[in-house]
């Protein structure tokens, strides 16, 4: 990204003669050593500490960041309310503390010019991990499995499946993308990525494709997994019809976003034993409705969006090195890590 926008001029012309004109509203779990490495990363610059709502579910935006600390704020670590960030009218740069921050490209979210940067990299593993746990669970069928033992019932359920030799496709092949693509060729398997740009390798494919190539790759394919973000190009990508393209024994892995596959449509595919099984961590609407069908659908396992955030407790390890970085890097004038405005 080349030139300057009216936001880092501010910035520079701030952390050169006045550092204490910024706030940074920090919202980052942190102890009091972490809290420290912060401190001493903007010498000068005013920093409020709070607890993200994000990681430990016990913080109000709008009670615990009085709206004189809003107003004020230049910087935000964390992940505010996206609908509560336009009060935010002196903000120059937002670092989340999640991957994925489609909430706050939307337009009118960011004041003009303010920087936007994400957490990609701090999750890769623990997402990927859960999507092969998932996708192996269903393999070997071991939700209706689980569903049995409940029953007391004792009684095979027939032919299973295994990774290894099989095609497995990945769509998106980000950090998490690229992560679970590993794990599947650890054990075997075949991988072929989805990308915009698919002339750019990306360790961990044997072979990289084009959207444009979706529908002649599904029929093939034995394991379809999502790590997509929230676009309009990807809201429903796996629809009925593709859906319909793919194997009756394929087992489908969501834990990008949830309104990248239609869950109706899905719910009725199963039903159907068009496809094997289906993992999803995502949903959309997220939570399903409790009368939803994928909840008594037994080849269909439901996680409920926990294969990142801070579940995993080195996640946040990752989290707190790309943020403090980064806060070197600003108050530095150095080009930000995951800059996606």
């Amino acid at each position: 990204m080349t030139g300057k926008n009216d936001a880092e001029v501010r910035v520079e012309k701030r952390n050169e003669n006045h550092p204490g004109d910024q706030l940074i509203i920090n919202c980052l779990p942190l102890d009091q050593s972490e809290r420290q490495e912060f401190l001493q990363a903007a010498p000068g610059v005013r920093q409020e500490f709070i607890v993200d709502t994000d990681m430990r579910q016990s913080m109000h935006w709008l009670i615990d960041v009085p709206e004189s600390l809003r107003s004020e704020a230049t910087i935000i670590l964390g992940n505010p309310p996206a609908e509560q960030v336009v009060a935010c009218r002196n903000l120059v740069w937002l670092q989340t503390s999640s991957a994925g921050v489609d909430a706050y490209m939307k337009p009118g979210v960011l004041p003009p010019g303010a920087m936007l940067t994400s957490a990609s990299g701090a999750y890769g593993q623990s997402v990927s991990e859960h999507m092969f746990a998932m996708m192996w669970a269903l393999m070997k069928d071991l939700p209706a499995y689980r569903d049995n033992q409940r029953l007391g019932r004792w009684e095979p359920r027939g032919p299973v499946l295994s990774p290894h030799g099989c095609q497995v496709l990945v769509l998106g092949t980000g950090d998490i993308g690229a992560s679970f693509a590993r794990l599947a060729k650890a054990v075997g398997a075949r991988t072929i990525g989805i990308r915009r740009h698919p002339d750019q390798p990306v360790e961990g494919f044997d072979r990289l494709a084009g959207f444009d190539d979706l529908d002649a790759l599904l029929p093939e394919m034995d394991v379809v997994a999502l790590a997509l973000p929230s676009t309009p190009q990807t809201r429903h990508i796996i629809d009925d019809h593709r859906l319909a393209l793919m194997k009756s024994t394929a087992v489908l892995i969501n834990a990008g976003r949830g309104d990248a596959v239609d869950c109706m449509a899905l719910a009725q595919a199963l039903d159907k034993d068009g496809i094997f099984g289906a993992g999803l961590d995502v949903t959309e609407p997220e939570p399903l409705p409790e009368d939803h069908p994928l909840w008594r659908q037994p080849r269909c396992l439901l996680t409920p969006h926990v294969a990142g955030g801070a579940y995993l407790p080195s996640n946040m390890d990752k989290v707190r090195e790309i943020c403090l970085d980064n806060l070197h890097r600003f108050m530095d004038g150095r080009p930000l890590r995951n800059r996606m405005r």
